[in-house]
């Protein structure tokens, strides 16, 4: 049992999910604190009192923090989002070239003497 959950865990998706998941915490952080710190701040310039919508409360309901969890839900989302797709992008563009690269054929050994004794007999 210990064996087989060495090969799970050293397998190279659960490696990537580990670093995803360490990432995305990490990118989570940034974008809360964009959010809190830069974006609700601007929004805040368009309403006469701060955006904190943390604060709303109907009969000892906190509906506020649930609005404010999804708002900064959505904007993870999208950010989430577009870095994924300018990754994949990037990683097309390498493989195209990959395949590129791997598309000239190799010349084999018995052919190119073929090839030269072709060439020889033809003088």
């Amino acid at each position: 049992m210990l064996k087989e959950f060495k090969e799970f865990a050293l397998k190279g998706n659960v490696l990537d999910l580990a670093i995803g998941v360490i990432i995305g915490a990490a990118f989570g952080k940034i974008v809360s604190s964009l959010v809190s710190d830069i974006m609700m701040p601007l929004i805040g310039l368009l309403f006469p009192t701060k955006p904190d919508f943390t604060e709303l409360v109907w009969n000892n309901v906190k509906y506020g923090n649930f609005i404010q969890t999804v708002i900064d839900f959505l904007i993870v989302a999208i950010s989430i989002f577009i870095f994924v797709k300018l990754i994949n992008g990037a990683k097309s563009k390498v493989v195209k070239e990959e395949e590129a690269v791997e598309e000239t054929p190799e010349v084999d050994a018995k052919e190119e003497l073929l090839k030269e004794i072709r060439d020889l007999l033809k003088k």
